[in-house]
């Protein structure tokens, strides 16, 4: 079947819910409680060893395909405009986040900062040692940079389609 890569993460998140819903049943299940006195098959819960087990294995294996699709996908195809594929992207996007917090307090710094009174009333102050224009304009490039990367990787995530076989 065809996936967007949007849809692949939604279709990886049902079935990693599925697998948790299986395994918490199983947790619940697996064991019980009962007194001496009450009858053990009218206490047991309903829960079958080998069709759980069976279960949550097709699950890790459909789980496993659709991981592997979404890798195949993002090592493969590269962002236009960007010459880069999905997955140097998704490494570079948090760098660049990185980046932009790091100059958005460079940017906001004066040239020079008065920074406290010392013993005898010398005035210390705090000087700038880079040009806070240039940080400024870094940060408005980093911040376009960015949006423009996560859009273009928005449209590619909900546009390209590729096949999963689960």
């Amino acid at each position: 079947m065809l996936y967007t890569s949007a849809e692949a993460a939604k279709l990886l998140k049902k079935l990693n819910e599925e697998k948790f819903s299986l395994e918490h049943n199983e947790d619940q299940s697996s064991t019980f409680n009962a007194a001496i006195t009450e009858d053990i098959e009218m206490a047991r819960p309903a829960y079958n060893y080998a069709e759980t087990q069976a279960a949550i294995t097709e699950l890790d294996g459909k789980i496993r395909k659709v991981k592997h699709a979404i890798n195949t996908f993002n090592l493969t195809h590269e962002i236009p405009g960007f010459g880069m594929t999905i997955d140097q992207a998704l490494i570079y996007i948090p760098q660049l986040s990185a980046r932009k917090s790091r100059l958005a307090s460079m940017k906001e710094r004066l040239p020079r900062e008065r920074d406290s009174i010392k013993p005898g009333g010398v005035i210390e102050y705090i000087y700038a040692n880079y040009d806070v224009n240039e940080a400024k304009e870094d940060y408005y490039k980093v911040t376009d940079e960015l949006a423009e990367l996560q859009t273009a990787l928005d449209v590619l995530n909900n546009s390209v389609k590729f096949e999963i076989e689960i």
